[in-house]
């Protein structure tokens, strides 16, 4: 059960805050990350070199087909730079980030608080584990008991001796198949989050079939469906039909990737699609009744896509989804539920 002082409130990384508070909110990023586990050399000899040299203008056009494959990358480590990134984000009417970056990827609580006290962006950090690849060896060792007590704790009275709590469980990392250990912090996810009664986070393993297979889990385990957002579905599912069945479990749809137009997906033969095909899937689902059950970010979690870099930044859908979607006729209070109200309702602790 939520403590006294989170229930009915965010929890940010500065303290608990009115969910009013909240202003535009994307509910998938990094503003720091370590996202080395993603790394896959290019196996020409020709483009090698590109591997390890820093992203410049150069060689900008390469990194966006083939993101996972140069290092630095992959390491989005600069406080100033996520300070900076942030402020934009504000002056195109950001008010809310939420963090995903969960342990094992270099989660940062210190530095989050900073960014959020210099940025005035309010910051809404993660907990949990990653996928198995990225999770610390004594997880294999662990009990589910012992995990949702970690992140019952991380929630309640901070991480470590930070102080500093999380406020949504995830970004919970899955592979496909799913592996025992991914399995294990699944279930001891949901027991924390009938705990403290923050949303979960998921991110789903590369196959069409995942996001069914997890929400069971989670289902079995008691969560509350209705407060599971399965992220990364621009990457994942391609059919309304599947959308519908994932839907119909009543978990929160997220379209996570928006800005990258890229269809190139280098981690699987998966076709990326367009943010105008992104907004088609939202649109049908909308007309299918659950405009209160969709949410929406980016998902930077690569250097390439952080206007520092030649890319878009955490403002884009703001400055240029939500436009979009007026000559697409979203009325505004659907676009409201995309990007204020619906991620309102899932960061207020129950």
């Amino acid at each position: 059960m939520a403590t006294e002082s989170q229930k009915g409130m965010v929890q940010t990384v500065l303290g608990t805050i009115q969910p009013s508070e909240l202003g535009p909110t994307m509910t998938h990023e990094h503003l720091l990350i370590n996202f080395g586990v993603m790394f896959n050399p290019p196996p020409e000899a020709t483009t090698q070199r590109l591997a390890h040299e820093p992203v410049t203008l150069e060689n900008l056009g390469w990194i966006r087909q083939y993101c996972y494959s140069n290092l630095d990358n992959l390491l989005v480590l600069d406080e100033d730079t996520a300070v900076n990134e942030a402020l934009l984000y504000r002056r195109h009417g950001g008010g809310t980030i939420v963090d995903a970056t969960t342990i094992g990827i270099g989660r940062d609580p210190l530095a989050l608080a900073r960014i959020s006290r210099a940025s005035g962006v309010n910051v809404v950090m993660g907990a949990g584990y990653y996928v198995e690849a990225a999770q610390p060896d004594e997880v294999a060792d662990m009990s589910e008991e012992h995990i949702a007590k970690q992140i019952i704790a991380e929630i309640q009275t901070g991480v470590g001796n930070t102080g500093i709590k999380a406020g949504i469980i995830g970004e919970i990392g899955c592979t496909w198949p799913l592996t025992r250990n991914e399995e294990k912090v699944l279930r001891a996810s949901a027991q924390a989050q009938v705990e403290t009664g923050a949303a979960i986070l998921i991110h789903p393993g590369r196959n069409e079939a995942a996001p069914l297979e997890i929400l069971q889990i989670l289902q079995n385990s008691g969560a509350d469906m209705d407060r599971v957002i399965m992220g990364h579905l621009d990457r994942t599912v391609a059919s309304l039909d599947m959308l519908r069945e994932i839907a119909s479990t009543q978990c929160v749809l997220e379209w996570d990737l928006f800005g990258n137009e890229v269809s190139y997906y280098q981690p699987s033969d998966f076709d990326m699609p367009s943010d105008a095909q992104r907004m088609d899937f939202i649109r049908a689902m909308i007309d299918d009744g659950i405009g209160d059950r969709i949410v929406i970010a980016h998902d930077i979690c690569t250097k390439h896509r952080l206007v520092r870099y030649g890319g878009h930044g955490y403002g884009y859908i703001l400055e240029h989804i939500v436009p979009r979607m007026r000559t697409r006729n979203f009325s505004e209070s659907e676009i409201h539920s995309l990007v204020q109200g619906n991620p309102g309702r899932l960061l207020t602790i129950t």
